[in-house]
């Protein structure tokens, strides 16, 4: 499972990000453009979404829930300082995925009981696409944090998250999460498609649903 997280610093515009990983055959984006307008964020959904219709594609905002409601996307993806999960199912209804953001157990514990879809475990390795980013788990601290998940049989999906690259695939998958989420690696590839395609062959097919 993979997703990709759109990429503000990158050179290629953030349409163009997604039609190039769409055609590499991912099939779940997160639009994440932290410092953009809902204005902004509003064209490159309706300059994507016929393409996401066509492939099958899967489109979540990363935090702008109202948006994400209004745009009729398929949910949201929620940091530790964004809007409550509670509230944005509320709002987005029973049908919408909700990911969340997980730094350590006590940030999944405090969420284990709520109607979400994924957590996203990180982050992995340093990353510059995010500011205030929390403590580095590595790959043991992913580990754990998946142990500690599979011990208290909490079940959700779990999707690591935080400068992937294509070598980190297999050892995160042994590590215990179910996916992937891309951005740097991708977005500032100089073949998109063709890196897209390559997180793909790596990864086993499989669904958050």
């Amino acid at each position: 499972m993979l997703q990709f997280i759109t990429n503000t610093q990158s050179k290629t515009p953030v349409i163009e990000q997604i039609m190039g990983v769409i055609e590499g055959g991912c099939r779940w984006i997160q639009i994440r453009m932290k410092d953009a307008s809902d204005e902004e964020i509003k064209k490159v959904v309706e300059a994507v979404k016929p393409k996401c219709i066509e492939t099958g594609s899967f489109l979540l905002l990363n935090d702008r829930v109202e948006l994400a409601k209004e745009l009729n996307v398929g949910g949201v993806h929620l940091g530790k300082e964004d809007m409550p999960v509670s509230k944005a199912r509320m709002i987005l209804g029973p049908a919408a995925v909700i990911g969340v953001t997980a730094n350590t157990f006590a940030d999944v514990a405090a969420v284990s009981n709520l109607d979400i879809d994924y957590y996203g475990i990180g982050p992995y390795h340093h990353t510059t696409t995010k500011e205030n980013l929390s403590p580095v788990l590595g790959i043991d601290g992913i580990r754990d944090l998946c142990y500690e998940m599979e011990k208290k049989e909490i079940e959700k999906p779990r999707v690591a998250v935080g400068g992937i690259n294509i070598d980190d695939v297999l050892p995160l998958l042994e590590a215990g999460v179910n996916g992937i989420a891309v951005s740097s690696a991708i977005a500032n590839a100089d073949d998109i498609v063709k890196e897209t395609k390559k997180f793909i062959d790596v990864l086993p097919h499989t669904s958050i649903d």
